[in-house]
């Protein structure tokens, strides 16, 4: 719109005055009228998308506005009085790569007048190979995806092992890493302004992928797993204590006669609240990185496999690993990754030079405080896939550090360890190395039994007044097939990385109990898992009472050599007639 000036307000009255002159001598057809035509705007630009625009113009005259073309260009009167006209100019969406322009031409009595329309091109960006997708073999390699755009595009890709190499306004050249695992598909998403198009790459899966009896030999290699539970991962107001849950220091004395008990394997979890400093460093204190690996120089000159991690860090998401926030705030999950990365780059480089009984496993229990039952449910996949990316922030930190990492074997939970929800939303991470990736999971099903105390017996002989309603030998048998099927049968080695059941006051509960870890450990070797049992050093019996070990001195806790022995039998007898069902058949009457 344009504005009344006193410039403008003096023409106006002049033009007026020039009308009543002439209305009023009207019988003077020799009287000529001097034309004024004042146009509020000579020029128009216009968007791709098109719009409506207001054409202003004060006039003692009839006029005629036109568009020269109106294709997409179109004009309408909206206002007149005796002085002032208002046009709409109205443009459709530009879709093509080209901008464009017309004029309207406004003509009366002896005037012309043209005014410019212009209007943007369309953003434009077209991938021109012959195909949108590309389908590859293992090995991968460079590739370059050709383009049609007119302006500055900018790239989003969705998996790791696809990395931009060179961009220009024509092409984007990729390399697309080996892959050593399952196969696997990814996306190139281009964007410019509000226009968007995407590249898919799939890749097939390498047969250097290992075959299920090796997968079923390396779980098999871990024999009977004990989890040293309550110790490196105790916490008291934000700060690890190995001592603050009730066990005193582990010793190598214990280690030892941890392995003479039959146990092959160790986890031993770690919590390193407290002990790290501020960002972008996250430096952990020597203290207690060095005595993590005192522990695990125990368990090396024992002769046992050990398992490292970050244990309580992101309990319920109270802690620094609080994937609650991560999945709805990116500026979180930039700084838990980055993290992740730092924590992960100092502890693989303290462990570089070790061997490959050690294994580093990324996390511990994450979820957002649901324990599998919280808003993962409803928020369209976005926590798993936030577990899914930090699990391979991990194997890029581990591996980037060198020496023994490089080929080192590395543990990957999925949601909250969550069997089934590993099942439906765990993504192997691509890795630089084959057959080094482990996926874990924890069993305690049924939890009221196995935990809690509720129930005092389990199984197809338990009375159904003292078990619950699910769990049972069934139960279990289907869903570790479950995870042979999605895993193991796959090449991908899986290990339990907790189960246990608590102990029990009365000698028949205990019989149910001996059945149980029993029962489990033959199933995880049937089915190609390796089991590590929770011991938290409890003497008790009842809720969360599961200790079988003195964690400082290796002596048995009540009868957990009747339960360890039990065990080990079940991970090591060659047997032929020793079978699940026979286990099945030996339940307490």
């Amino acid at each position: 719109m344009f504005k009344f000036t006193t410039k403008r307000i003096l023409r106006t009255l002049a033009i007026t005055i020039a009308s009543l002159l002439s209305l009023a001598s009207c019988t003077d057809n020799t009287t000529a009228i001097t034309p004024e035509v004042e146009i509020g705007k000579m020029d128009y630009s216009f968007s791709s998308a098109g719009g409506t625009q207001t054409l202003s113009i004060e006039t003692n005259i009839p006029l005629e506005v036109v568009s020269n073309d109106i294709s997409w260009c179109t004009v309408t009167k909206v206002l007149a009085s005796a002085t002032t006209h208002q046009y709409s100019i109205i443009t459709t969406a530009n879709t093509t790569a080209q901008a464009r322009q017309t004029v309207i031409t406004i003509t009366g009595q002896d005037t012309k007048n043209e005014v410019l329309v212009s209007q943007q091109a369309a953003e434009i960006i077209e991938i021109t190979n012959e195909k949108k997708t590309l389908e590859l073999n293992d090995n991968g390699g460079e590739y370059t995806i050709n383009l049609i755009t007119n302006g500055e595009y900018s790239i989003s890709i969705n998996k790791g092992w696809i990395k931009e190499l060179a961009k220009t306004d024509t092409s984007l050249t990729v390399l697309v890493n080996k892959n050593f695992g399952l196969a696997r598909t990814g996306t190139i998403t281009f964007t410019l302004g509000n226009t968007t198009t995407k590249y898919v790459i799939s890749q097939s899966t390498s047969p250097e992928m290992m075959s299920s009896t090796a997968a079923m030999s390396l779980a098999h290699s871990f024999g009977l797993g004990w989890n040293m539970g309550n110790q490196l991962d105790a916490h008291s107001n934000g700060k690890a204590n190995e001592t603050i849950w009730g066990n005193q220091a582990t010793t190598q004395q214990a280690f030892n006669k941890i392995k003479a008990a039959g146990i092959q394997s160790v986890r031993i979890p770690v919590t390193w609240l407290g002990h790290i400093g501020a960002g972008p460093e996250y430096k952990i204190t020597d203290t207690w990185l060095n005595r993590v690996a005192e522990v695990v120089g125990y368990a090396e000159n024992a002769g046992l496999k050990a398992i490292i991690n970050i244990h309580h860090d992101g309990a319920d998401s109270h802690y620094w690993l609080n994937i609650k926030n991560a999945a709805i705030n990116e500026t979180a999950n930039t700084q838990v990754k980055a993290q992740i990365h730092a924590m992960w780059t100092q502890i693989a480089n303290k462990f570089k030079d070790k061997g490959n009984f050690l294994v580093f496993e990324s996390l511990n229990e994450i979820h957002d405080g649901g324990w599998g039952w919280g808003t993962n449910r409803t928020d369209g996949g976005k926590q798993y896939a936030v577990l899914n990316d930090w699990n391979q922030v991990f194997v890029d930190a581990v591996r980037a550090t060198g020496g023994n990492n490089v080929d080192r074997y590395l543990g990957l939970p999925g949601y909250v360890t969550n069997p089934q929800l590993t099942i439906d939303h765990f993504v192997l991470p691509a890795d630089i190395v084959a057959n080094r990736l482990m996926v874990a999971v924890h069993y305690y099903d049924p939890y009221e039994y196995t935990l809690n105390d509720k129930y005092s017996e389990w199984g197809h002989t338990a009375a159904s007044d003292k078990k619950e309603s699910y769990g049972d030998e069934g139960d279990m048998k289907t869903m570790f097939g479950k995870l042979k099927t999605k895993f193991v049968d796959k090449g991908i080695p899986m290990y339990i990385g907790e189960f246990g059941c608590v102990h029990r006051s009365t000698a028949r509960a205990e019989s149910f109990r001996k059945y149980y870890l029993e029962y489990i450990c033959k199933a995880a070797k049937t089915y190609g898992l390796a089991p590590f049992y929770w011991d938290n050093g409890s003497t008790n019996a009842g809720r969360e009472s599961s200790g079988l070990i003195n964690h400082a001195t290796g002596e048995y806790i009540n009868n957990g050599k009747e339960m360890i022995d039990v065990m080990v039998k079940a991970m090591t007898n060659q047997d032929a007639s020793y079978t699940l069902d026979a286990v099945y058949n030996s339940a307490p009457q």
